[in-house]
């Protein structure tokens, strides 16, 4: 499926084209399909309202707005609930941080070109690595697919303008530069010298281009979200949206090391469309996790 991208420097008018031609469109399932139509870049759909509203909720809270204004928290919100108008909001958008797990996806990512390019043999022990890897956030099985693909292939996905997720641009992005273990050489990212880091604004960039089919292609995005379905690990975000939103399908990447969190999901349901990402270094960071979704979801459903 053909997918091209304009440059993110070009003005708003301009977008990915879907590549699908002739095809009924399909809102309710992921991906989805817009069919004749396309989807505009995440960075041109940034919304002053949603935008000002982000910045309401956050500041209120005296502790995020603190951490926010030491570039120590940064949090991203795209609403989908009109898949033909999707918008954007982000605080500390382009501010690099530690992410623990979180690249994790970025490892998937590559995974899946190289079986697409025929670099990678298609197994089920290969699957079960990469559901291992982000179903329940396996170091082991990341580091084996890291040693398969190796840091130059990751580099490559990752940069690569079809995907665009890390980008010196724009404050760098998704980096996988060390084995998910003791050992290895560290790989670390040009800008920042992360070994494993993320922007919100590229995680969110991310699950966008899945939701939509855009990752690769519809059918190995459609893969990539199965496989980040149903997580089970219940903490942060997952935690209160379990309670919230029971009926939603969630498809989910957390990451935790010392005082660093990360999360990031793609909330699917009736009530509610959305992709929220957050990156935090506070030793409170699993308390502002859970609170932090709830107060995201209150505003996304009271637009």
């Amino acid at each position: 499926m053909a997918l091209a991208l304009v440059s993110c420097e070009q003005d708003a008018q301009e977008t990915i084209q879907t590549g699908v031609k002739s095809i009924k469109p399909d809102l309710q399932t992921l991906p989805m399909i817009l069919g004749d139509d396309s989807v505009p870049l995440l960075r041109n759909v940034i919304d002053p309202s949603f935008q000002a509203d982000l910045e309401r909720v956050i500041n209120a809270n005296a502790k995020w707005k603190r951490l926010i204004s030491q570039r120590k928290m940064a949090v991203g919100m795209v609403d989908l609930s009109d898949p033909y108008h999707p918008i954007y909001a982000r605080m500390n958008g382009n501010v690099m941080m530690y992410a623990a797990s979180l690249p994790k996806i970025g490892i998937l990512l590559a995974t899946m070109d190289a079986l697409e390019k025929g670099e990678l043999e298609d197994t089920p022990e290969l699957r079960e690595k990469m559901r291992q890897m982000i179903s329940k956030s396996s170091n082991e099985a990341a580091t084996e697919l890291m040693d398969l693909l190796g840091f130059e292939k990751i580099e490559s996905v990752l940069k690569d303008p079809k995907y665009d997720l890390y980008d010196e641009d724009y404050g760098g992005g998704l980096w996988v530069g060390k084995r998910y273990a003791k050992t290895g050489e560290r790989h670390p990212d040009p800008l920042m010298g992360i070994s494993h880091g993320a922007t919100v604004t590229q995680v969110c960039r991310y699950y966008y281009l899945m939701a939509y089919g855009k990752l690769i292609n519809y059918d190995r995005s459609k893969q990539m979200l199965e496989l980040m379905a149903d997580p089970e690990l219940h903490h942060k975000f997952v935690a209160n949206l379990e309670k919230i939103a029971p009926n939603a399908t969630l498809y989910r990447k957390s990451g935790t090391w010392k005082n660093y969190h990360a999360d990031s999901v793609l909330v699917w349901g009736p009530e509610r469309r959305y992709i929220l990402v957050a990156l935090l270094e506070d030793v409170d960071g699993e308390k502002i996790m859970r609170d932090l979704v709830l107060e995201a979801d209150k505003l996304l459903k009271s637009r």
